[in-house]
């Protein structure tokens, strides 16, 4: 383990929010659409009336233990262990799981000065109310609301939660935006797939269109960043259409080798940020950073190579080399079985973030065991990737 006398700036922990987080705030006309219900002795989430098994656990009084999945995403399961049985046995949720203040003392014990606070449930609701725009908007609101009241964007100036917007309703996104950054809000989410808010699934609209422009224009003057988080983009959809008529639900955490190599993870965040470059969003608000947080990085140089190939044949179609503008515009935070110097050789180290996604088991136990899986970075590397890539977009620089 290297010397570290800097802080750790860790871009990937969550909380599991609780029913309140969504119910509080709810206007009574929707709370049909998101319901906690009992089913056959369990509690159940019914979104827009159709019981999920998205998140088997809504309330999350128990879950899987911090780091419990890590072998099987390092690949090492020689005895092939189905993923429930390599996470053993469920933990009950600690406080630090929900709560701002709780979790502010663990990362004291973890030694990490300031992170993300990222939501969990919140990436169900997008996909199954896509028809129901207006309800999007008011979960949306309600749950970001309630960690205005209760947790603040940016407490302590260490812990920064990360206020969810849907781009359907340009106005109302706007609103919201304004909403969050008169909280404190120095990040947003937005989810990396097309904009969810039309009753054919087939009429979306990819986020760098110009319809939305109002939004990047405002997060361009306010200098916070956007995070494209993994979640449920709908590309499931596509396993489902080879392999059971396109019906059924997708369950991230049920695995099936087909769906896992059709990569419903790495082709949503390219297409998303393939959008934000050839739709032109970088080209109009320069000041716009937008980073990319457990999407990992296999999908990073495919990507590049297209745009670079698209450049010669169509180079009138862009106003700068798209390459050179996604890595001036664009932040990878790697999972930590990717190849980390590699991506620091792509998109330059300063462009690459540590993401612990502390408490869920897909991450670390102990985030600085981060360290171990980048021992072939510099010391200065290092800490660019530990600490000062976040710690400068939090705080609004521009390079």
């Amino acid at each position: 383990m290297r010397n570290v006398n800097y802080p750790i700036y860790d871009v990937d922990r969550h909380f599991y929010e609780p029913p309140e987080a969504f119910l509080t705030h709810l206007p009574k006309e929707y709370r049909k659409e998101f319901q906690y219900v009992q089913v056959n002795g369990r509690t159940k989430l019914a979104v827009g009336g159709v019981i999920s098994d998205y998140i088997p656990n809504p309330t999350f009084d128990v879950v899987a233990a911090p780091g419990a999945h890590e072998k099987w995403y390092r690949g090492e399961n020689p005895e092939g262990l189905s993923l429930r049985e390599i996470g053993g046995e469920p933990v009950p949720s600690d406080p630090a799981f929900f709560d701002g203040a709780a979790h502010l003392k663990v990362m004291d014990e973890q030694k990490i000065h300031a992170a993300l606070f990222i939501p969990t449930l919140a990436s169900v609701i997008e996909e199954r109310l896509a028809d129901k725009p207006d309800v999007i908007a008011a979960l949306m609101h309600s749950a970001n609301r309630w960690l205005a009241e209760g947790c603040g964007f940016a407490r302590e100036n260490r812990l920064f939660p990360v206020p969810m917007i849907n781009l359907y309703d340009v106005d109302r996104a706007v609103e919201e935006l304004e909403f969050v950054l008169k909280h404190g809000a120095r990040v947003v989410g937005i989810r990396p797939a097309p904009v969810a808010g039309t009753k054919n699934p087939m009429e979306g609209r990819a986020p760098g269109m110009p319809e939305f422009d109002p939004f990047w224009a405002r997060v361009n003057e306010a200098k916070i960043f956007v995070m494209l988080h993994v979640s449920d983009s709908g590309y499931d959809k596509i396993n489902r259409w080879w392999t059971a008529g396109g019906k059924g639900e997708f369950r991230p955490f049920e695995k099936d080798p087909f769906a896992e190599t059709l990569d419903w993870m790495g082709r949503a965040i390219s297409d998303t940020l393939t959008s934000l470059v050839c739709h032109g969003v970088f080209d109009r608000f320069p000041d716009v950073r937008v980073a990319s947080l457990e999407n990992g990085s296999s999908w990073l140089e495919p990507l590049l190579e297209r745009l670079a190939m698209n450049y010669k044949k169509m180079p009138r179609a862009f106003k700068q080399d798209p390459v050179a503008s996604f890595k001036k515009h664009v932040f990878i935070s790697p999972f930590y079985e990717d190849p980390v110097l590699r991506i620091c050789e792509i998109m330059g180290d300063n462009r690459v973030l540590f993401g612990s996604d502390w408490p869920h088991p897909e991450g670390l136990s102990h985030p600085w065991d981060f360290f171990k899986d980048i021992e072939d970075l510099s010391d200065a590397q290092a800490q660019r990737v530990m600490s000062t890539n976040l710690k400068g977009l939090l705080e609004g620089v521009r390079d």
